[in-house]
């Protein structure tokens, strides 16, 4: 079964999209965007900027460090909401932001990742047409033209199989986040645990706006070479391999995320 339609995300968007006006801090805020972030100083400042809209839009910015040792707690102060320290590790990050948060909607953005302008209308609009959860398509910010198949085949197998990760930014309604228990306590797969618990509930909304995600990833050990190495852990995540050996396999480390 593919992903559900959606309705005409763009026409609501902009329905949905009203003139800026700052919450308070006793203004209970209908979305929650929550950052998992390590040592990223040299790019958190311009990510956390292009979310000022979304702010000013009834959306709190919670960014959840995970121990950085570059500063980027500091730097994120001035531009979020909250600054929260955790322990390292995404699951473990993005739990704890999602329970420091007030929204009613949960929003899981990596910190190289980038939402599309009308991102708050869209969610809105599958949101009220009765999704309890959903995701984005992506698209991968790099000039190589197998970059380009390799996000087609994401999307394409994400709107095939229901199954959502993390590039992606996952949104999901917070009664039914917590009703599932959150993230999963995993190393790695932990966006795809999640997906899976998620899926019981109902499929994903499928919004084909991109979110445009750093190809950092797929530059540092070439695209070829990290496309593999990507299938081989899925599929051995499939047939039931431990997610805490595969990170070992993945070169998950001490200051890595």
């Amino acid at each position: 079964m593919t992903c559900p339609p959606v309705p005409n995300t763009a026409e609501s968007a902009e329905q949905t999209a009203s003139p800026p006006s700052a919450i308070t801090p006793q203004a209970k805020p209908w979305l929650s965007v929550i950052v998992p972030v390590l040592d990223e100083a040299a790019t958190i400042a311009a990510q956390l900027g292009e979310l000022a809209a979304l702010r000013w839009q009834g959306a709190e910015l919670l960014v959840v460090d995970g121990g950085s040792a570059d500063g980027t707690a500091r730097l994120a102060h001035a531009l979020a909401d909250r600054v929260l320290d955790s322990v390292r590790g995404r699951a473990a990050q993005m739990n704890a932001g999602a329970a420091a948060s007030r929204g009613e909607v949960l929003l899981f953005l990596h910190a190289d990742t980038g939402l599309p302008p009308a991102a708050a209308g869209l969610i809105r609009a599958v949101l009220a047409a009765g999704a309890a959860w959903g995701r984005f398509d992506v698209r991968i910010d790099g000039p190589q033209p197998l970059l380009r198949v390799v996000e087609r085949m994401m999307n394409w197998r994400s709107r095939l199989t229901g199954i959502a990760t993390g590039d992606q930014a996952i949104f999901v309604r917070r009664e039914v986040f917590e009703r599932l228990g959150g993230f999963p306590d995993l190393p790695l797969m932990e966006d795809i645990a999640l997906a899976k618990r998620l899926k019981r509930v109902g499929r994903p909304a499928c919004l084909r706006q991109p979110v445009r995600t750093s190809a950092r990833r797929w530059q540092k050990h070439g695209v070829v070479r990290t496309i593999l190495l990507m299938w081989r852990l899925r599929a051995s995540y499939f047939f039931g391999a431990d997610p805490r050996r595969l990170a070992v396999r993945y070169g998950y480390s001490p200051r890595q995320h």
